[in-house]
């Protein structure tokens, strides 16, 4: 068993493009997405019998590797980007894969990692020692009102950046860098957020992303666990942020600022690093999310019960 029991978070995420459907018949619609199910079973239960499980060290890409702790296990590249697909999401091209906890009965963790590589070049990080929380905080709700316009067009729902989960901070020894908000709908700001927890290890010639996708409720104690995994990532001989070579190498066209959504990101064109940020957050028409619940549900339940038969035996 290797997915947690209750996959909501999953799947308001991956499942967000979902709500882009312009508004249906309610029951069609339901009825559509039941009667899908089974194959949706089916498709889950292959990827994830592909999973790598922990204990073991992953490879990620020519770039690194990640010590997977035992109590996870890793949906490489194409099957989590055959997951993203299946819910509505795009795929990732840059996506090393995604991490989930193994099935603990009840006391199963409702979170999970999405971890890509973003080829920059070296990032100096020189800006960080200036860095003024509050103006990055506006920056960031500033960008997400502009997101907004784009989403509108879409049809999705307008969020909101509320204040810091944690606010930014950089270890210029290990050169990893941490941050997060509170992101809710607008049109429910005292509701219940949906928070990325957003981790990154800088290298030679790019960086690495991980992302906690987790609750408000929860990630207090989830962003243990995400600093834990941050520090198992280990570039490889020659590609570590120390072996950058100022006369040869490619330096990136910002600063670390810009991974925090900062003044820098606004260059890149249509607030693209916010675009990607907040597509992971939205909540999704409850009749998406039932079905699939009872689906991941019952294919993990079923497997339950076969290996307590097995193990009766």
């Amino acid at each position: 068993m290797f997915i947690k029991k209750h996959m909501g978070i999953l799947c308001a995420s991956l499942l967000l493009a979902m709500s882009n459907v312009q508004a249906a018949p309610q029951q069609a619609a339901s009825e559509t997405v039941v009667s899908s199910t089974s194959s949706q079973e089916q498709v889950l239960d292959a990827l994830f019998k592909k999973a790598v499980q922990g204990k073991t060290t992953i490879e990620l890409g020519n770039e690194a590797t990640l010590s997977l702790p035992e109590n996870m296990v890793f949906l490489q590249k194409n099957e989590a980007n055959q997951l993203a697909e299946m819910f509505g999401n795009s795929v990732n091209p840059k996506r090393y894969g995604m991490i989930f906890p193994k099935e603990q009965g009840d006391k199963s963790p409702d979170w999970w990692f999405d971890l890509s590589y973003e080829e920059s070049g070296y990032i100096k990080d020189d800006d960080a020692k200036d860095w003024k929380a509050d103006e990055m905080l506006q920056n960031l709700k500033d960008g997400t009102e502009a997101q907004n316009k784009v989403r509108a067009e879409k049809g999705i729902s307008a969020i909101m950046v509320k204040d810091w989960i944690e606010k930014p901070h950089y270890d210029a020894q290990t050169h990893r860098l941490i941050w997060s908000v509170d992101v809710r709908e607008k049109s429910d700001p005292n509701g219940e957020a949906a928070v990325n927890y957003n981790t990154y290890a800088l290298g030679r010639k790019g960086y690495i992303n991980l992302t906690l996708i987790t609750g408000d409720k929860t990630i207090a104690q989830d962003k243990l666990v995400a600093q834990d995994l941050l520090s198992k990532i280990e570039f490889k001989e020659g590609l570590r942020y120390t072996d950058f070579n100022p006369t040869t190498d490619k330096v990136a066209e910002y600063g670390l600022a810009a991974l925090v959504g900062g003044l820098a990101a606004k260059k890149l064109g249509l607030f693209a690093m916010l675009g990607v940020l907040f597509a992971k957050f939205g909540k999704l028409l409850v009749l998406a999310l039932i079905p699939i619940w009872v689906a991941i549900k019952k294919l993990f339940s079923r497997k339950k019960d076969n290996e307590n038969h097995d193990n009766a035996e």
